[in-house]
This record gives structure tokens, C-alpha cells and sequence, in this order.
């Protein structure tokens, strides 16, 4: 184990600011190595509190000197308490880059992108498993990356712009980039600001590694480029794995382009035979992730679709080009200023009705410039229902897609987009359920 644990001695005296999900992964792992931590959190929940009381690890001050500070994906990179903690020396990183020094021996592939990252980074996991590796996914999908480091002989790792702001040293012989758009503007200020985070995954990359991105994005890197297209499922050299037309619902192509081309580097990459048929088979079988244009009811010829976490740009545009028309479209949510202009466009001849919802949805609607009837409340369970029940009203005559995939926020009505979708799915089902029958008079 000496290999693997190289490294742990140059963490030094170490700070975790920032619990939540990543900070008490980084803090059951650093116990389990053995290592003790101080940690800051300005709003720690009661889990948390608990954790590291049961840990034994005491809070922090910013004033006292440390070597390393693991710092939570939600902690902005100019947050003055990160730079002064900086200012006396200490190195700041993120999760992502303290299970890549700790574990060095560990293969990882990284997944980013504006759109489809999670759905990818489950999906490569899905194939290397197929094939016989023992692939866990992690990261900024659940569970977090120290989580299943010594359980995993290949890490697949979900990786957002704010996780790659603090990757010092990382290098992935892998690594995917599904698209570039626009999205945390209000972390990153500029679009070139939040690109330069996503390229962040190549940068440490060599000409011995791979980076996999789509056809048409040009990057500058040192590493081997793979491209893929949503059009052709294909291993590097051109042979083919699977039509498209034969995925399973709700598996978007180019993201199953994407895996099958990560996969096949990292079985290269391992000195793994590459087997088409067994990655065709496990296309075959591959379910969509939870909450990510899911299909969670059907009444009749209308389906229901749930892509609560379709909040950028990007992701709506697919969700609104994959839906079937006519579209009964669910838009609502807290703005967090989306480029609308892509979304009219793709709107355009298939979206017959905009159900507005929540605390900015009739703004939405109305910027979108559709015709729109909009449901507001305090109680967010009750809004969606009344919203699907309109959506399957608009389009009982003819069929077609009652679709969430909202724009906004979830933090108006609802804790997070996980809380949302299951709200929507459990509206979708209570008026999927069949009606009683009226008992007859005299029974």
C-alpha cells in the first residue's frame, strides 16, 4: 500500500472548509487514513456537525497557519478567507485533486461539460463494468470521489467547472468533454472564465493520454483527440458498436458516442482487450440516470418526461429536440439567466404550450414569447400537479410530451432539482392512476 499512499505525509496540517456532500467525504476519508483535520463551514447542517464531532476533528480559524485546505466545490475561488488562507502559505485544493494524490495508482477518467456529464460519466462506468472492471462513478455525481477510491479499479469521475478550479497536478489519462456552453456566470463572471475551468481537465494532460470531445470543439491540448458524433456509436479506428436507433430510451446517442470511446481508452489504457459486442451489449441494457429526461408516465399517447436538472441552455435545447411533438413545455423555477435565444428556436413548430410555473416562470414564458398559462403557490407539490394537469390537457387531443425541463432553478419551491423531479414524476402518476368507478345505487 506504500505506493498508494504516497503522498499523505506532505499534507501537512490540513483545513477542510466547506462540509456539505464533498467535505464530509473528504473527512471520513481522511480519518480512515489515519489523519486529523480541522474544518470551517459557516452554515454546517446538523449531519455535519455530527460527522466531524464523531471524528474528532475541532473547527478551525482562519488565522491559524496550514499546509493543505480542501476546500468544498461551492466555496468560490476568490472567497477572502480562501485567499487569506492562501496569503500564509497553504495550497488549496479540491477533493477531486486529494484522491489523485493520494491514490496515484488509481486510473481515472474525467468527465465535463455544459450538459450530459452525468449521464456520460454513469454510462462509461455502465460499459467498463461490462467488460469486467470493477468501475465506480463518483465525483460531482453521488457518491463523492473518496468515497469509492479503495473500492474502484477504475474512478469515473463526474467533474464540474467548480471542482476544476482547484485541480492542481491532476492528470487523467482519460478525459471527456461532452460540449462547451454557457452556465455559472454568476461564479465565473465570464464565459471565458467558466471555458478555462472546464479546460482545466486537459491541462495536465500528456501526449500518452486521450481527451474525447465532440465533433466540431477545437481545444488546445497535448493529449491524443478522439471525436464523436451522436450520429455514429463507433470505436476509435471506425468500427461500429451499436446504431443509434438501437439504444435504449432516454440513452441520448452522443453521450453513448462519448462513453464508448472513453471506455475503449481506458480498457487500451489498462492492456484490456476491447470487446464491440459486449460494449454493444451493454449499450443494449444501459438505463437512464434518475431525473434526467426520464420517461415517468404515459397517459394514453401523451408521455411524461422528467429533466428536472435541465437548467442550462444546452441541456433544455436537447430535451426539447428529443421530446416527440407537440410539447406541452413546464418552465419555471428562480431565473438564473439562461440564453433564451436557443431555446425559441428549437421551440419553434413543436412546442404548442408553455406551462409556467414558480417564482420566475411567467417571466420565462413570457421572454420566450409563447402562448403560456402559468400556476404559482406556496406549496411546490401542489403548483406541478395543477401544471401537469394542464400539460395533458393541452395535448389530450392530439398526444405528444408533457415535458420538465425547466430553465430555472429548484430553490424557489423546492430543496434541489432531485426534489422537484420526484415531485413532478408523483403529479405525472396521480393522474396516470385510474379513477374509481362510482359504486352503484343500493350496493
Amino acid at each position: 500500500m506504500d505506493g498508494q499512499r504516497a503522498g499523505q505525509t506532505e499534507l501537512g496540517r490540513i483545513l477542510i472548509y466547506g462540509l456539505g456532500r464533498s467535505g464530509r467525504g473528504v473527512a471520513r476519508f481522511l480519518a480512515s487514513e489515519g489523519l486529523q483535520a480541522d474544518w470551517l463551514d459557516a452554515r454546517p447542517g446538523p449531519e455535519d456537525t455530527a460527522l466531524v464531532a464523531d471524528l474528532g476533528f475541532g473547527p478551525g480559524d482562519v488565522s491559524r497557519p496550514y499546509n493543505t485546505v480542501v476546500a468544498a466545490p461551492g466555496v468560490p475561488i476568490d472567497h477572502p478567507d480562501v485567499l487569506a488562507l492562501a496569503a500564509q502559505g497553504a495550497e488549496i485544493v479540491g477533493e477531486v485533486a486529494l484522491a489523485a494524490r493520494l491514490r496515484p495508482n488509481l486510473p481515472l477518467i474525467g468527465i465535463t461539460g455544459t450538459a450530459g456529464k452525468g449521464s456520460t460519466t454513469v454510462l462509461i462506468a455502465h460499459l467498463l463494468r461490462a467488460c469486467g472492471l470493477a468501475a465506480l462513478e463518483g465525483g460531482n455525481i453521488d457518491p463523492p470521489l473518496l468515497d469509492v477510491v479503495d473500492r474502484a479499479e477504475v474512478a469515473v469521475v463526474e467533474l464540474s467547472s467548480f471542482q476544476l478550479e482547484r485541480v492542481p497536478g491532476l492528470r487523467l489519462p482519460v478525459a471527456v468533454i461532452t460540449n462547451l456552453g454557457i452556465d455559472h456566470l454568476d461564479r465565473h463572471r465570464t464565459e471565458a472564465a467558466y471555458h478555462a475551468a472546464k479546460l482545466n481537465i486537459t491541462a495536465g494532460q500528456t501526449a500518452d493520454d486521450v481527451l474525447i470531445l465532440p465533433v466540431g470543439l477545437s481545444v488546445q491540448t497535448r493529449a491524443q483527440v478522439r471525436y464523436f458524433s451522436p450520429d455514429s456509436l463507433t470505436l476509435a479506428d471506425g468500427r461500429p458498436v451499436l446504431p443509434a436507433a438501437d439504444l435504449p430510451e432516454g440513452i441520448h446517442p452522443a453521450n453513448a458516442a462519448a462513453a464508448v470511446l472513453a471506455a475503449e481508452s481506458m480498457l487500451v489504457y489498462l492492456g484490456r482487450a476491447v470487446n464491440a459486442a459486449l460494449l454493444a451489449a451493454a449499450l443494449r441494457s444501459a438505463q437512464p440516470v434518475s431525473g434526467r429526461f426520464e420517461t415517468v408516465a404515459r397517459i394514453g399517447n401523451v408521455r411524461f418526461i422528467e429533466d428536472s436538472i435541465a437548467t442550462r441552455t444546452l441541456a433544455v435545447q436537447a430535451a426539447l429536440l428529443r421530446a416527440t411533438p407537440p410539447i406541452a413545455w413546464l418552465v419555471g423555477g428562480r431565473d438564473k439567466g439562461a440564453d433564451l435565444a436557443p431555446l425559441k428556436a428549437a421551440a419553434e413548430g413543436r412546442v404548442v404550450r408553455v406551462i409556467a410555473f414558480g417564482e420566475d416562470g411567467e417571466k420565462l414564458a413570457r421572454e420566450l414569447g409563447l402562448p403560456f398559462e402559468s400556476f404559482s403557490g406556496e406549496d411546490g407539490d401542489e403548483v406541478l400537479l395543477n401544471a401537469a394537469r394542464a400539460g395533458l390537457s393541452a395535448l389530450r387531443a392530439t398526444g405528444g410530451t408533457v415535458l420538465l425541463a425547466p430553465i430555472g432553478t429548484s430553490f424557489d419551491l423546492f430543496k434541489d432539482y432531485k426534489a422537484r423531479g420526484e415531485s413532478f414524476k408523483q403529479a405525472a402518476q396521480i393522474l396516470a392512476a385510474p379513477v374509481a368507478a362510482p359504486a352503484e345505487a343500493g350496493a
